[in-house]
């Protein structure tokens, strides 16, 4: 996995992070948390789209950012998940897999 691929799923780390921060934040240092999530997220994946296609970038961001929300809100807040959640969660993950196996040789520069 080159850097520019290792900084989307760090950006999708930090997009999880921030969208538990936006439901959960109660005082300003959990907000200020949450905006500098926000930052880090959307600067990691602004990275690398000078890389990888845009598109590519941003749906495999959604992609992991969703499946890392509904996962931590099932086992860290204890939020019930059915088997179509997790179904379509598959579903999303395969279409993640896909276009990172498409979208290797499309890689600008190198993708260092």
């Amino acid at each position: 996995m080159n850097r520019s691929w290792l900084s989307i799923v760090i950006a999708a780390i930090f997009e999880v992070m921030w969208v538990i921060g936006l439901k959960h934040a109660s005082n300003p240092l959990e907000w200020l948390g949450t905006l500098i999530a926000i930052f880090i997220s959307f600067y990691l994946m602004i990275k690398a789209g000078e890389k990888i296609p845009v598109g590519t970038v941003y749906a495999v961001f959604v992609g992991l950012g969703t499946t890392g929300t509904i996962l931590v809100d099932a086992f860290v807040f204890n939020q019930p998940m059915s088997f179509m959640t997790l179904f379509f969660v598959g579903i999303l993950l395969v279409g993640v897999i896909g276009l990172k196996l498409s979208s290797d040789d499309k890689i600008k520069g190198g993708g260092k």
